[in-house]
C-alpha cells in the first residue's frame, strides 16, 4: 500500500479509503490510486486484512445432495449472492448425514473463522442437530420450511403441489396420483401434504400414491405401477426427472399422453420442455431461493436481525402432457 500511495502521489490512508470504497474521496484521486494499483499489481493481503477488521469474508456452507437438480441450483445461487457482496463460500459438502459428520462440518467452519454459515437442508433431522448446536457467528438454514429458528429462506413446497393437482382437477379428473420424492426430504414430505390437502379440500380420494428417489429409472418403475391403476386419469410426479421416467413407462405400455392419462411434473428443469410430449410442471426459483438466504445471513452479520425471506411463489407452466380425461 505504501508503493502504491507513492506512486499516486497520495496517503497511505488515502490508498486504504479507495480500496475500502469510503465517500470522501474524489473522482480524481480514486482514479489515481486505481491507476497506481493496476500498475503495481496490487493485491491485497486477505489474511491480513482479517486479522485487522475481524472478518474473514468467508461464509460457510453446510451442503448435501448437490447432484439433485435443486440443491445444485439453490447452491449456485448462494455462491452467486456471495461473490457480489464480495465474500467468498467455503463449501461442507456431506457424503453421509449424520450427527457427526454436521459436527465435524460446523468444527471446520469454526476453524476457519467464517463470518456466517449457510446451510441447504433437504433431511428434517440436519435441522433437528442444529437447534441444539452453539456458534459465535449468524447461522441460517434455506429451503428448510416454516416454524424453527434456523430458517433463513423457503419455498412453498405445499402451494406448488396444490397448483399442480388443481390444474388437473380443472381439467375434470377426478382420480389423480402422486408420484413422491423420498419421504425423508422435506421437499417430498411437503409435495405429498398439497398433492393430499388439494384432492381432500375436493372431496376427493388420495389413495395412490407411489415413491421415487427423484431418478428417473425410479419415476420409470412408478409408471409401470400406474399401468396398473387403470382408474387413474392423471398424476402429479413430485420432479420432472421422475416424471420423464413416467413419460417413458407410460409409451411402452402403450398409453397415450395425455389421451389416456395426464402428467404433472414440477421442478421446470431445462430439459422438460424439450421431451415428448414437452412436460406441463410447476416452476420454482432455486437460484433465488439461495440469493435470498445468503442476504438473510448478510443482513444479520450488519444487525438486521429478522424473519427468514420468502421466495416469490411456484407457478404452473402448461404444456402438453395435460388434458380433459376422455370420457
Amino acid at each position: 500500500m505504501g508503493d502504491v500511495a507513492k506512486v499516486a502521489g497520495v496517503s497511505h490512508q488515502t490508498v486504504s479509503r479507495v480500496l475500502n470504497n469510503h465517500p470522501n474521496v474524489s473522482d480524481s484521486t480514486k482514479a489515481r490510486v486505481e491507476e497506481a494499483i493496476a500498475l503495481l499489481g496490487y493485491r491485497r493481503n486477505t489474511a491480513a486484512r482479517s486479522l485487522v477488521t475481524r472478518q474473514s469474508r468467508t461464509i460457510g456452507v453446510l451442503a448435501c445432495e448437490t447432484a439433485q437438480y435443486g440443491p445444485a441450483n439453490v447452491l449456485l445461487g448462494v455462491e452467486q449472492a456471495a461473490r457480489e457482496a464480495g465474500y467468498f463460500v467455503s463449501i461442507a459438502n456431506l457424503r453421509e448425514v449424520n450427527r457427526g459428520s454436521i459436527n465435524d462440518a460446523i468444527a471446520h467452519f469454526r476453524n476457519q473463522a467464517v463470518d456466517g454459515i449457510v446451510i441447504l437442508v433437504p433431511h428434517p433431522h440436519i435441522l433437528a442437530v442444529l437447534e441444539n448446536v452453539s456458534v459465535p457467528m449468524p447461522m441460517v438454514a434455506v429451503g428448510s420450511g416454516e416454524g424453527n429458528r434456523l430458517t433463513g429462506a423457503s419455498l412453498n413446497q405445499r402451494l406448488g403441489a396444490r397448483l399442480a393437482v388443481e390444474h388437473l382437477m380443472d381439467l375434470g379428473h377426478r382420480h389423480i396420483g402422486h408420484v413422491s420424492g423420498p419421504p425423508h426430504w422435506i421437499d417430498a414430505a411437503e409435495r405429498i401434504k398439497g398433492w393430499q390437502d388439494a384432492l381432500t379440500g375436493a372431496g376427493l380420494k388420495a389413495d395412490v400414491l407411489l415413491t421415487g428417489d427423484w431418478g428417473a429409472a425410479s419415476g420409470y418403475q412408478a409408471g409401470l405401477a400406474l399401468v396398473q391403476q387403470p382408474h387413474v386419469t392423471a398424476a402429479f410426479v413430485a420432479n420432472d426427472q421422475m416424471a420423464m421416467g413416467v413419460l417413458r413407462a407410460l409409451h411402452e405400455a402403450g398409453l397415450n399422453v395425455p389421451g389416456d392419462i395426464s402428467i404433472v411434473g414440477h421442478d421446470d428443469q431445462p430439459e422438460s420442455g424439450f421431451v415428448l410430449p414437452p412436460l406441463t410442471t410447476i416452476r420454482q426459483d432455486f437460484e433465488e431461493l439461495g440469493r435470498r438466504g445468503m442476504s438473510t445471513v448478510l443482513g444479520m452479520l450488519e444487525g438486521k436481525e429478522g424473519a427468514g425471506q420468502g421466495v416469490p411463489g411456484p407457478r404452473l407452466v402448461i404444456r402438453s402432457t395435460t388434458a380433459a380425461p376422455r370420457r
